[in-house]
């Protein structure tokens, strides 16, 4: 699997989206305020899982390989105060930088995704994690009712990101095999495999000589809030049976 983006510009605009999702939690009228796209979340709870989750994220990535994620340990709480709780969130996406950086791409590191399509490796973490700063961001900016699609380099990688790290996986469909193509309006184009030998993922070059049994077609930004279930399928151009993109939703391959 190609990546789009080299791991500098992944450090770069983890730190852009996470400016970004503190400047909507600065704007917001209300903390307390629920979250439409995670409904079981206030404003102040997602902060907290943001901030929260980079922790523990920089401490996973400064282990190095491990049997088990790691926890942050003697980190303080997500403060209720506001201009406390942006300066956490500032400090808790520093310290994934800062790890990130000190590993490198090249490093080894523990991921819940091992059998996917993407490496054990501090790249494909940094990668995840701009996903992560970049819908999470979304659901803040929702909140506060002013919510932007991602930027483009971010929505290209991220839908292939997404297929290849939380789709791809070695355990079988449980359905008839099937092709799902997805286009994103910029122009680029993915192929997702679906049979007995699990789920694949590869970038198309061209039309292909095989037809898929279902395609979606949007803006890249439109794909990801698609996958991540942000909007819903029909804002997408669908051909062909949609019926299998509710099925490998409804899927999960640990059953």
């Amino acid at each position: 699997m190609t990546t789009t983006l080299e791991f500098s510009a992944l450090l770069r605009l983890i730190d852009e989206r996470s400016t970004a999702f503190r400047a909507a939690v600065a704007s917001a009228p209300s903390l307390d305020a629920q979250v439409p796209t995670c409904p079981e979340w206030t404003l102040f709870d997602l902060a907290q899982h943001i901030g929260e989750g980079r922790r523990d994220w920089a401490a996973t990535v400064a282990a190095g390989p491990a049997p088990a994620k790691a926890v942050a340990q003697g980190a303080p709480a997500a403060p209720r105060e506001r201009e406390a709780l942006l300066a956490w969130l500032a400090e808790s996406t520093e310290q994934l930088l800062d790890a990130l950086r000190e590993a490198g791409p090249d490093g080894g590191c523990w991921t819940w995704w091992e059998d996917s399509q993407s490496p054990a490796s501090v790249g494909a973490v940094a990668r995840h994690q701009l996903q992560q700063f970049a819908v999470h961001t979304y659901d803040a900016q929702i909140t506060i009712g002013a919510p932007q699609p991602l930027p483009e380099e971010v929505a290209l990688d991220g839908v292939e990101e997404f297929l290849s790290t939380c789709v791809a996986t070695t355990s079988a469909w449980p359905h008839k095999p099937a092709l799902l193509d997805f286009h994103a309006s910029e122009g680029r184009s993915w192929r997702l495999s679906l049979s007995a030998d699990g789920a694949r993922t590869a970038r198309l070059s061209g039309p292909g000589t095989t037809p898929a049994d279902a395609s979606f077609r949007g803006t890249a930004s439109e794909l990801v809030f698609i996958l991540y279930n942000r909007i819903p399928v029909d804002s997408l151009e669908l051909d062909g049976d949609r019926r299998l993109f509710e099925q490998l939703r409804d899927w999960d391959p640990t059953e």
